[in-house]
Parts: structure tokens; sequence; C-alpha cells
């Protein structure tokens, strides 16, 4: 997964892409407009490690220009920073950031954090996945829903192309249903009656 670390305290942002390098592929920015500039291309980190105050852009209007995008909830953007009062980390929250941690930071913690981060999207991807395939079941479904047109004599489905077909070939196109064929009681009674009806007309 790639991960974007931007801070514009080179001695911090070597550290922490150093640090992450291990486990994903690190992209760095030394201000915001950079940073800004790769979160928005087309194969982009969807995870990001921001310090707050950066020339250009800072770290919160970042933060907000992603929760303002088409689907922000596939990026997971982590603070780091040493604004570490209460109300620096309910700005950052508000602004939408996901996580905070403060500087100085432990360099095994926000790799723990980072690691979240990664796990958080997987499983909104999933997710999203998941929702997918239940429209499309559902689409499938709906189909069958509705009138549909039947031959009182013979029993055959009119189609969407105004041709008339078994009811078990139609139903099988417009669902995973599949058949298996028997006899019920009333048509075998039927079906014996008839034999015997037969063989007694024969001289």
């Amino acid at each position: 997964m790639k991960v974007l670390v931007a801070d514009d305290d080179p001695v911090v942002l070597h550290l922490v892409a150093r640090l992450l390098s291990k486990d994903y592929e690190v992209r760095t920015a030394r201000d915001g407009k950079a940073a800004w500039e790769i979160l928005t291309h087309a194969e982009g980190p969807r995870l990001a490690v921001l310090n707050w105050q950066m020339p250009e852009i800072d770290g919160l209007e970042i933060c907000r220009r992603v929760r303002r995008m088409v689907n922000p909830v596939s990026m997971h953007l982590l603070m780091l920073t040493a604004h570490g009062g209460v109300t620096d980390i309910r700005q950052g929250f508000e602004a939408g950031a996901d996580d905070y941690l403060r500087k100085p930071f432990d360099a095994e913690e926000l790799r723990a954090r980072v690691g979240v981060g990664r796990r958080m999207l997987e499983l909104r991807e999933a997710l999203a996945h998941r929702v997918i395939d239940l429209e499309e079941a559902l689409a499938r479904v709906s189909q069958l829903q509705g009138l549909l047109p039947i031959c009182s004599w013979c029993k055959r489905i009119r189609n969407d192309q105004n041709y008339w077909e078994q009811v078990e070939t139609y139903i099988s196109e417009h669902s995973e249903a599949s058949f298996t064929h028997g006899i019920c009681p009333d048509c075998y009674g039927k079906m014996r009656s008839e034999a015997k009806a037969a063989r007694a007309s024969r001289p």
C-alpha cells in the first residue's frame, strides 16, 4: 500500500519515511501543495501522515479538502504534529483527520497506528465490494418482480424479446435458480389413468 508522508521538517520527514518504508511504498512532500497534488493523483496514496503546519497548505486544510471529495472514505489521514492540546485535537478531528499523534512520537506507536489505518481501509474496501455484490443480487431478483405474460394453455412465458419460452428457461435466465424434474401426485395419477385407458382400448 502507498503512504504519503508530508512534513516541512526534513529530519522528521526522513525519519518517518524510513520507518514506514519497510512495509509501505512511501511518497514524501515538503509542503501542503505537493502533498495535495500527490493525494489527488489518480493512483495516489490512500493513507497519509500529515504535519499540521506546512507551507502553501496546512494539514488541517488538506483534511478538509479530502473530506469534500466525492469518495472521502477511501482515504485514512493521520495528523502527526506538535499541537497536542485538547482544542488542537478536536480541531484536527473536526477537519477530517482519522487519527492524531503528538510529536515527539514513539516509532512503534506510529507504525501501529499506520497499520490500523491500513486495516480500516482494507475493511472499507471489502465492505464496498459486499455492497456491490448485494446490489447486483437485488437487481437480479428484481427482474422477476411484476407481471409475467404467461400463456394460459401451454404455460410458456413471453420474454423481453417478445418470444415465448418455457417457464424454467425464463427463470434460469433471470435468476440463479436451477431445476430438478419430477412428477407431482396429480400428474402421476392422470398418467396412470391415461395408460390404463390406452391399454383397455387395445383390441
